[in-house]
């Protein structure tokens, strides 16, 4: 695990287990047998080696009689499967009452579908395992929920041209997004741009960035680069980013010019 806070989570659901499993009389084979898993799979969860899915905690509940003390740790477990970073900025951005986001190099994460994004994790070097790209795809479509949460938070994206033309995943994958772009678009407190290639004057050529303004005020950035992604929290630079990130916008197609041109993209496509 990648951080202090999900391996206790796990360690202490690990433990559960172990004692209702003791208390029951039952072997981890036994407890495997029972609820469709390894004895492999049993001893990982109760080390806190492996991340239980809800099945699992589920089972377990009913086959040892938990009463759903081991069910009601879904919810934990669920939000340590996500990496540290991810859990963090998912907090955020449910804190948020205005939330902006230029993407120079693929569709925004809040905006990607899950073929989308696995292709992306997919893409990765050094690759990432199967269940690590699950993890990480995961976690990213339970962000997705900012924008269903009530209060409604404005949501703002400009996304360069070419975001909507490189057939990440294959153009299947590709025509699926641009479809989802145009459904997100409809969506009454969200508002997406595109970003020509031919526009010469570009504020953005600093490249992707995320602005969050909270419901106490504070204003934030994040950035992503090759290898770390960083929180800005100093007024000086998130001013910075909040004048360049109007300027992007003022330089993009309208929200109403940007959906006829996904329109024509998503025709290139078919």
């Amino acid at each position: 695990m990648e951080d202090e806070e999900a391996e206790a989570v796990l360690r202490t659901v690990g433990r559960q287990i172990r004692m209702w499993r003791e208390a029951a009389g039952m072997t981890q084979a036994e407890l495997g047998a029972a609820i469709g898993y390894g004895e492999e799979m049993v001893s990982s969860v109760e080390r806190g080696r492996r991340i239980p899915k809800p099945d699992f905690l589920e089972k377990a509940d009913e086959v040892l009689g938990a009463g759903g003390k081991l069910s009601a740790m879904r919810e934990d477990v669920e939000r340590a499967r996500y990496p540290k970073k991810v859990r963090d900025l998912a907090k955020l951005e449910d804190e948020a009452v205005e939330l902006g986001a230029y993407a120079a190099l693929h569709v925004h994460g809040l905006l990607q579908t899950p073929e989308y994004a696995q292709a992306l994790y997919e893409m990765r070097r050094p690759a990432y395992t199967e269940e690590e790209v699950d993890r990480l795809v995961a976690a990213r479509m339970a962000r997705k929920a900012v924008f269903e949460r009530t209060p409604r938070p404005e949501i703002t994206f400009v996304q360069e041209e070419l975001t909507l033309r490189r057939p990440i995943g294959g153009r299947m994958v590709l025509r699926q997004q641009l479809e989802h772009l145009l459904e997100i678009s409809a969506l009454r407190h969200v508002a997406i741009q595109i970003m020509p290639t031919d526009c010469e004057d570009h504020a953005g050529m600093g490249g992707s960035l995320q602005l969050l303004k909270l419901r106490d005020g504070k204003a934030l950035g994040h950035s992503e680069a090759q290898l770390h992604s960083r929180l800005i929290s100093d007024p000086r630079d998130v001013q910075i980013l909040e004048m360049r990130y109007g300027m992007i916008r003022s330089q993009a197609l309208t929200p109403r010019e940007s959906r006829a041109f996904i329109e024509k993209a998503l025709g290139d496509e078919t």
